[in-house]
């Protein structure tokens, strides 16, 4: 069981830098620069454009990461527990165990991110 949250845990901070960006862009949008909170979103984007080494480690390579490592803990854990082989029961199963229901949050978060980022490089 502490292996489980540990894996949560790591995920959890492994995707935090990925939605701060992602969070600093749609922050900035609410209202305009000169104002807060847009103001510091508009500092925390140009923290990540100056340096180009945030932008493939912090949103492409973490979030990769934690969604391979969360669906193979994912595909482990739906091949040691048989009621999980069943959708609806698998799901509660899913959910009443919260290390589990927060992987696959986080796997959610890193693909999210994944196909953001990968769309506005494809402009």
């Amino acid at each position: 069981m502490n292996a489980k949250r540990a894996v949560a845990a790591a995920q959890l901070l492994l995707m935090f830098p990925a939605i701060l960006f992602m969070g600093a862009l749609v922050a900035r949008q609410v209202s305009p620069l000169q104002h807060e909170p847009a103001h510091t979103a508009g500092r925390i984007i140009m923290w990540y454009a100056a340096r180009m080494w945030t932008l493939w480690a912090l949103l492409v390579t973490l979030p990769l990461a934690v969604l391979v490592t969360g669906c193979v803990t994912l595909l482990r854990s739906w091949s040691n527990v048989p009621e999980l082989h069943r959708t609806r029961q698998g799901l509660a199963a899913m959910y009443a165990d919260r290390p589990d229901a927060m992987r696959c949050y986080d796997d959610v978060d890193g693909g999210v991110v994944l196909a953001i980022v990968a769309m506005q490089y494809g402009r």
